[in-house]
């Protein structure tokens, strides 16, 4: 059920890699199983911040039952990924959190509530 959405500058060589380790650190920084993490990337967006076109990211990140201490070790391990892979620096990059009530997160013709 965890849910992170990238929407990067950055036109991203091997997004299938940078898909991978996101989906990783999703998992394992929710304690959620990894076969529950979906993953989506746009990169090489038109994109501003700050006024400048540098290289940046926004991201999305969603769960069942995200803990702040969850999405402060969320956004140390995305920040540090992103840096090291795509090169962007952290202090241009935003995470928006979100802890979804699972009665209003579908799957499989239900909810999780």
């Amino acid at each position: 059920m965890p849910y992170i959405k990238l929407n990067t500058n950055v036109e991203i060589a091997d997004t299938p890699a940078v898909l991978r380790q996101l989906s990783q650190i999703a998992a394992k920084e929710t304690s959620k199983p990894e076969s529950y993490v979906m993953i989506e990337i746009t990169h090489n967006s038109s994109m501003l911040f700050a006024g400048k076109d540098s290289p940046l990211a926004f991201l999305e990140c969603k769960s069942i039952g995200l803990t702040e201490k969850q999405a402060k070790s969320l956004s140390a391990a995305i920040s540090q990924l992103l840096n090291t892979e795509l090169n962007i620096s952290p202090d241009r990059i935003y995470i928006e959190f979100s802890n979804a009530p699972a009665a209003f997160w579908g799957y499989n013709g239900s909810t999780f509530g």
